[in-house]
């Protein structure tokens, strides 16, 4: 059996202030059911500021 994985975007946050995580799940599961393999980090678009570990994510895509 082979997982199909994607980076998706997590919405924290309290209402009407939007912060995402940016997580990697199985593309069965949502971003919201808590079944992550890893978070690469956050993003926050009211200041534009956004923190990732590009090394984690670089290495899955060479995953495939």
């Amino acid at each position: 059996m082979c997982l199909m994985l994607k980076i998706r975007l997590q919405r924290v946050g309290r209402k009407h202030e939007p912060t995402f995580r940016i997580v990697l799940t199985d593309s069965k599961n949502s971003s919201k059911s808590g079944r992550l393999k890893e978070v690469f980090g956050s993003y926050d678009p009211r200041k534009s500021v956004d923190q990732v570990n590009a090394e984690r994510v670089k290495y899955w895509l060479s995953m495939g």
